[in-house]
């Protein structure tokens, strides 16, 4: 059986990862309270044969929250749970990142306590928001102050001793997706006229302050940025996510991040993929993700496209999927209806290899 360069370890000079088939972060709601669960221990012990686990979607704070039962790690018990599921994955040799999350405008009053969801600024999106009350349509977000900016930025920081606490390995920065420091980078999203606003450099400045904020306690090269160009979910849109988003990626090279975590859909016509530019400018750890299937992910890594690949459904369905890849043996099929919410089904129940 040829050896997979999936498999093969990847070391840098602060971390050592068994193999390059890492875990996507994938919000699964099954914190009720916002605090980890014995359930959620389990799930990704059951899990810690990936090079490296990115935790789902971790609220930094209450203003945060944009989702019913999600976790955070901004309370001393979401700590001390959330180190019980660290000590488990350590406990069965992996590695584990938290993502820090702000959601920003995709949030509902209904979330907190009827004030609006705040923003870069205010400008609305049509959407649906899943509240304690049932789906509702987004609104109006409020553009934030300086002060609430620089309040947030310390949330950051604050989160990131916070996940040092509770015994990660490191911390992911939710830079996509539609949450808050996409929300600033991308124009369409962004038409403040104050530091934060106007030009490419004033609108990467929320982004790239968290990273800075995380790195003055970790250290860069335990701390991941997560990024998706062309990603409309949440209303999102720029008017060039080439340059924006290679700019930003010049500017995490800089400051010798340790992992980027870029997502692209596969290309289209007429779409010139910007992955292979990231890979000329990004030095450290890159590591792909997007409908990568083994074979795929092998093909990226063996051609130098990328370092390591993180899979998210695939993971989800088989806890064991590094040892699924190595004797290409077949996969579970996900249970799209048990992605979020519930208990053990679709969570912990998924079979083993025997």
């Amino acid at each position: 059986m040829k050896s997979l360069e999936l498999l093969t370890p990847l070391e840098t000079p602060e971390l050592s990862f068994a193999n390059r088939v890492f875990m996507a972060p994938m919000t699964r709601s099954r914190a009720p309270e916002r605090v980890p669960t014995a359930l959620m221990k389990d799930y990704y012990a059951q899990r810690a044969s990936a090079g490296l686990i990115f935790s789902e979607a971790t609220q930094i704070s209450a203003e945060g929250v944009g989702y019913i039962s999600t976790p955070g790690i901004h309370t001393e018990e979401q700590v001390r749970e959330w180190r019980r599921v660290t000590d488990a994955v350590h406990q069965h040799g992996g590695v584990i990142f938290c993502q820090l999350w702000h959601v920003g405008r995709a949030s509902h009053p209904d979330f907190h306590g009827g004030k609006l969801p705040v923003a870069p600024s205010a400008i609305p999106f049509e959407g649906q928001v899943f509240t304690p009350e049932g789906m509702k349509s987004t609104v109006t977000p409020r553009a934030m102050s300086l002060e609430e900016i620089a309040r947030t930025i310390e949330d950051f920081r604050k989160a990131a001793e916070a996940a040092k606490i509770a015994g990660f390995d490191g911390v992911e920065i939710h830079g996509a997706s539609g949450y808050l420091p996409a929300q600033f980078l991308e124009d369409g999203t962004n038409q403040r006229t104050d530091i934060y606003g106007g030009s490419l450099e004033n609108r990467a400045r929320f982004l790239l302050e968290a990273t800075d904020a995380a790195i003055s306690v970790w250290g860069a090269g335990r701390v991941s940025v997560r990024l998706w160009p062309r990603f409309t979910y949440n209303g999102m849109s720029d008017s060039d996510p080439e340059k924006t988003y290679l700019y930003v990626v010049e500017q995490l090279e800089k400051r010798r991040l340790g992992i980027l975590h870029f997502v692209e859909f596969p290309p289209s016509d007429g779409v010139k993929p910007i992955s292979p530019a990231v890979r000329q400018a990004f030095s450290r750890v890159l590591v792909l993700n997007c409908g990568y299937d083994k074979e795929s992910a092998e093909a990226a890594i063996s051609e130098g496209r990328t370092d390591a690949v993180s899979f998210g459904s695939l993971f989800l369905a088989n806890p064991d999927l590094p040892k699924r890849f190595e004797l290409d043996a077949d996969l579970n099929a996900p249970d799209q209806a048990t992605f979020y919410g519930g208990k053990e089904k679709g969570y912990t129940d998924y079979p083993r290899l025997t």
